[in-house]
């Protein structure tokens, strides 16, 4: 005998339901299609970044000897600190015989092939360790970028055939080069540095912090908790979220009528690049504040002022508490998007060559993103593996400032 339906389970229903569960099986299958594919393209972006940055902190060096007996160098008696003892070497003709050992050793030729500034790679070796100063010692000197190009089989063929005779004696490598985190920016790949613009990344970014999070977390607790529901307000709530969705580089020509109005002097200094970025931030935290603010149970509030609070101690020891998980979670999204602007900072004159790392928030300075896209706009092929790299130490910075960032939100997230 064939199985009855029920009357509610006729063939049409039957039908009906298959269609919805193989809907349903379509709809998770294409999610998970969609999950994978995302993790493709990350796993693809990162590998390539990995790559192409590896090379990125490396440079083509040439092991040279330099016999310091031949000549009477001497560290200066006393404490210096390290600039003050490299300038003393310099004074005493250090690159004079760093170009006389490596035309002794490679000839005229291959000698101006190396870096103008490779003596202060043996400068600094010295002052690490004076004992240098008695004995002959081999040196890894940087190149410059022709010989370095030769070596990666561009260039000339001059220079791809020396680097080739040079590498087959075993002389022209290519080294770990730790200065790339410690330097500044250059003209020559092979002598760039990332440091000046990591630094003003930091400096920029404790700027923006400073301004925009105390700034729009008392924003968002005036217009949660205390202000009155007019249109004023309402006006106020819309234009806030209308400010959230402006084009970074709107923001940026704030910057350039107002704050370099009020300090003309202060061109590309972190100070007014925070400030641009903060007032780029401050939308993003006031939104996600009141959310957060928002959620809070009326019950908290209650309770508390029914134990006696005021309503100050109510909002700033039991509201704000209770909601900051929230705030930082929103402050986490701004200042990620903050380090990764580079319109804003463009128009406000954060492109400036900064061969020098800055000393304080009012000197000029540059930041990650804006160093990438200088170097990315490079001819010599050098630059495009220190430009991975450096977008290497961008995504590590931003990991880490997140995860400072997530620690502190859990630290004081607070159930109740």
């Amino acid at each position: 005998m064939s199985e009855r339906l029920s009357p509610t389970r006729t063939p049409a229903f039957e039908a009906r339901l298959k269609k919805r569960y193989a809907a349903e099986r379509r709809f998770r299958f294409a999610g998970l299609a969609a999950i994978l594919l995302s993790v493709a393209v990350l796993v693809f972006l990162l590998a390539s970044m990995l790559i192409n940055g590896i090379g990125g902190f490396q440079r083509t060096v040439i092991a040279t000897p330099v016999d310091f007996t031949s000549v009477g160098l001497s560290m200066p008696p006393g404490q210096l600190d390290r600039n003050a003892a490299i300038r003393a070497l310099e004074s005493q003709g250090l690159p004079d015989l760093v170009r006389f050992s490596a035309e002794s050793a490679f000839g005229e030729e291959t000698a101006r092939q190396i870096s103008n500034d490779a003596w202060r790679v043996v400068a600094d070796r010295v002052v690490a360790d004076p004992s240098l100063l008695a004995r002959k010692a081999e040196f890894a000197l940087p190149v410059g970028k022709n010989l370095a190009a030769g070596f990666a089989g561009e260039g000339s063929p001059e220079m791809q055939a020396l680097a080739k005779k040079l590498a087959a004696e075993g002389k022209l490598t290519k080294a770990f080069d730790i200065g790339f985190l410690t330097r500044s920016d250059a003209t020559d790949p092979q002598q760039v540095g990332i440091w000046a613009a990591l630094k003003g990344s930091m400096l920029t970014m404790l700027v923006t912090l400073a301004f925009a999070f105390p700034i729009g977390v008392l924003a968002a607790l005036y217009l949660e908790e205390y202000a009155p529901r007019n249109r004023w307000t309402d006006l106020i709530e819309v234009s806030i979220n209308n400010l959230a969705a402006v084009p970074s580089i709107i923001f940026g020509l704030l910057g350039l009528a107002v704050f370099l109005t009020i300090f003309p002097n202060m061109r590309s200094a972190p100070l007014i690049g925070g400030m641009t970025l903060a007032l780029m931030t401050m939308p993003v935290i006031v939104i996600s504040g009141r959310n957060a603010i928002s959620a809070v149970p009326p019950s908290i509030r209650d309770g508390a002022m029914a134990l006696g609070a005021s309503p100050i101690q109510v909002v700033f020891h039991h509201v704000l508490p209770l909601a900051l998980p929230g705030i930082m979670t929103g402050t986490i999204i701004g200042m990620a998007r903050a380090l990764g602007e580079t319109a804003p900072l463009l128009m406000i004159g954060m492109r400036a060559f900064v061969a020098t790392p800055p000393h304080g928030f009012t000197d000029p300075a540059t930041v990650l993103p804006v160093q990438i896209f200088l170097w990315s706009d490079e001819i010599d092929r050098g630059f495009v593996e220190r430009t991975s790299a450096a977008i290497i130490v961008l995504l590590l910075f931003l990991l880490l400032m997140n995860g400072v960032a997530i620690y502190l939100r859990n630290r004081f997230e607070k159930r109740w």
